[in-house]
């Protein structure tokens, strides 16, 4: 399987998931330090690749090693993201387009290098890692909460697009997730507030996600596509 932004913060604990799962993991994060951290357990089933998901060569090499270490790619989870403040009156279009690059581009071409290998074995899990952000909008991220918005279309076309093939496209859309880059560039008062805008009154971490993850990636949900699961402690009620 493939775990895209495997360094952070929700990515090292997928790839920690899947490895208690016995799973063989290639992780692949734009920073090779982060990579370097990820424990492996057995010292076999981890395979780190730095690379840079807005790269269609780096998004194939991805795929060609998942292919090389484990015989097949059957389980990409994408939580590869960019997510800086700008106030859209001085937001550039370099600026949008950068951040639609990694957080929707960036994605398109991560799945597009490993549906051979998913069609290949007629079974396949494709899970996206958005934003709850998107339900509401975020004046400052207009150009993230746009490009995560993008993620909702893009999983229901390619759950037409690839069900004949035994393959899911599911979206988990975290809340505001106290993962160290939030902790850096959000107000504390800011993050405080969302602690009492949730049914579960508390703040989100990164483990709340994994299970939701670990789920669409499982026969559990083989008959599960073009879904949003949202996991935000009851914010927003879909």
């Amino acid at each position: 399987m493939v775990v895209t932004g495997a360094g952070g913060g929700i990515g090292s604990l997928v790839v920690g998931r899947f490895l208690a799962n016995g799973d063989t993991v290639v992780a692949t994060d734009l920073s090779e330090e982060a990579l370097g951290r990820l424990p492996d357990p057995t010292g076999q089933s981890l395979h780190r690749l730095p690379g840079n998901i807005t790269s269609e060569e780096d998004c194939a090499a991805v795929a060609a090693r998942a292919a090389e270490v484990g015989g097949r790619v059957d389980v990409l989870v994408n939580v590869a993201g960019y997510f800086p403040t700008r106030p859209f009156d001085d937001m550039t279009a370099a600026e949008f387009r950068e951040v639609v690059d990694v957080n929707l581009t960036g994605a398109f071409l991560m799945i597009k290098a490993v549906t051979p290998q998913l069609r290949g074995r007629g079974w396949g899990r494709v899970v996206l890692v958005g934003s709850a952000s998107t339900f509401e909008g975020v004046p400052g991220q207009v150009h993230y909460v746009a490009a995560k918005a993008g993620l909702f279309g893009l999983a229901r076309s390619l759950a037409r697009v690839l069900g004949k093939d035994g393959i899911t496209v599911n979206v988990v859309t975290p809340g505001l997730t106290l993962t160290p880059p939030v902790r850096a560039g959000m107000p504390p008062d800011f993050i405080a507030q969302q602690v009492g805008l949730r049914a579960i009154p508390r703040d989100e971490q990164a483990e709340d996600l994994v299970g939701a993850i670990f789920f669409l990636a499982s026969p559990d949900a083989d008959f599960i596509s073009g879904q949003t699961v949202n996991v935000d402690g009851g914010k927003h009620m879909l």
